[in-house]
């Protein structure tokens, strides 16, 4: 039963990369359907750090049908392969965990599994590899084929990237309001009525996206749908940020250096460098982290460091009457696995898919508000464990990351693999059975057994299973161009 009218008008409340994310993709979508109006103001910054994404991104471009050479170019972006992850096991520990599939399995047994059985018979080749996407990030190379050669996600000038989605949510039909919202009324039933901004002006609605970032002005301040604090988890709840002039390099991978109370990225643009340095401020002061991120430079900075303080956490309700909550207002668990705009995406693809079109139903606030919390408490728990699953004793901050309670749906996971190197992935899950295993094994958990249906091939044959994946992979990564030569020849944004 509704408990509103038929929805026919969205105002998204504020802008920056979750607003006009929603922006592009209703209008693209619901064209015809609904009228769009974002309102946001040029005065009020958003946290705009946000410069990593992972593969689903380019899903989304591809449904609203945005063309990957013109967003390239606008946002100055380059393509990435995965993660390194440097000092996260042990101090001098370094992996990579990538994108892409690893290795080849059976139906009843992964491969980590035929990977642990050859590690008994003698072959000592690295997990790594194995994976195409690995290798190919390591030697700094990258191409685009018709055959879909490498799975592989972008880093992006997130600023640029708004603002490239504001072009095209506009061309759409969809109206940006420049304004303050001073104050948020609402009906009888408690349902948001309307934004009213600073200089009087009211814009009504029926159903209000919130993207005014951790201020929750709807979703919290308006409407009080509660916040499930995550710090005793992830401690981390400040980042230092500036950017750089570019590096002689042009790595396809984002660098996340961990360091004695958190961790510092380094993220390769085209015409710059993204650098920040995360860290919990109960184990580190702002003029420390501020001077760390500066000492570990490797070009000139480009602007004054600020700080940007966080909580992690979730909010209770993310659709709560008449307002669905995206981006930073909806919860944040933090930047380590570029996570983020993924969230604001399928935050939008879920809406559309659940679109009031009728009117607001409790079923369908409830079936989005459960498959936004699966989602997140998935990711959260992944995040965790790279905080968790670590060697390190050097500082009071990695003996607490070592030693604390994690969520039984972390610890089952964990056991399981030390247990019998048996990973899985849900339907609702966005991280890949292979990113736990890079992960698990990267941060030096070593299982105890593995599955034993893998003993009924023969040494000779598993050898030579093995070997012909390595050998497949070097082949193909010897034909790669190089990244920075694939990037100037088809997507260069001239700025650099």
């Amino acid at each position: 039963m509704s408990i509103s009218g038929a929805v026919k008008k969205v105002v998204i409340a504020g802008g920056g990369t979750a607003g006009w994310v929603a922006a592009a993709a209703l209008s693209k979508r619901l064209q015809g359907l609904v009228e769009v109006v974002l309102v946001e103001s040029e005065e009020i910054g958003t946290v705009g750090v946000g410069e990593s994404t992972i593969p689903p991104v380019t899903l989304f471009h591809n449904l609203l049908g945005i063309d990957e050479q013109e967003f390239m170019r606008a946002t100055d972006a380059t393509f990435k392969l995965g993660i390194s992850f440097e000092h996260w096991g042990q101090l001098g520990d370094k992996y990579i965990h990538p994108f892409g599939t690893t290795g080849k399995g059976s139906f009843l047994a992964d491969f980590q599994h035929y990977y642990l059985h050859g590690l008994r018979q003698g072959i000592d080749a690295p997990f790594g590899d194995y994976c195409l996407e690995l290798q190919a990030a390591r030697a700094h190379k990258f191409a685009k084929t018709e055959q879909g050669l490498l799975s592989y996600a972008y880093h992006l000038d997130a600023g640029r990237y708004a603002r490239f989605l504001r072009q095209f949510s506009e061309k759409l039909g969809c109206t940006r309001i420049e304004g303050k919202i001073s104050q948020v009324t609402q009906h009888t039933n408690g349902d948001i009525r309307s934004l009213v901004l600073d200089d009087g002006r009211e814009v009504a609605g029926d159903l209000f996206i919130d993207c005014t970032g951790f201020r929750a002005l709807l979703i919290e301040q308006t409407l009080k749908a509660g916040f499930e604090r995550w710090d005793h988890w992830l401690p981390c709840n400040k980042a230092v940020v500036v950017q750089t002039q570019s590096a002689v390099t042009l790595p396809p991978y984002t660098r996340a250096i961990a360091h004695d109370a958190g961790w510092q990225w380094k993220i390769p643009l085209q015409h710059r460098v993204g650098n920040g340095l995360v860290y919990a401020a109960d184990y580190m002061s702002d003029e420390v982290a501020r001077q760390r991120l500066l000492d570990g430079l490797e070009t000139p900075a480009l602007m004054e460091p600020r700080v940007i303080s966080y909580q992690t956490g979730r909010r209770k309700q993310v659709w709560l009457k008449n307002c669905v909550a995206m981006g930073l207002s909806s919860g944040f668990i933090e930047p380590l696995e570029s996570t983020s705009i993924y969230l604001f995406m399928n935050s939008v693809v879920r809406l559309l898919r659940l679109f009031p079109f009728a009117g607001v139903t409790p079923a369908l606030a409830a079936e989005y508000n459960q498959q936004s919390l699966r989602e997140i408490e998935k990711i959260r728990d992944f995040i965790i464990l790279h905080y968790h699953q670590t060697e390190r004793r050097d500082s009071p901050f990695w003996d607490y990351c070592r030693t604390m309670s994690i969520p039984d749906s972390l610890a089952q996971r964990i056991e399981l693999f030390r247990d019998s190197a048996l990973a899985f992935q849900t339907g609702d899950e966005m991280f890949r059975l292979e990113s736990w295993t890079h992960v698990l094994m990267g941060q030096r958990l070593q299982p105890q057994s593995y599955h034993q249906l893998v003993q009924q091939i023969s040494p000779a044959d598993l050898s030579r299973h093995l070997q012909q994946i390595r050998q497949t992979i070097n082949m193909a990564v010897e034909r790669l161009p190089s990244h920075r030569e694939f990037i100037a020849q088809y997507c260069a944004s001239g700025l650099q």
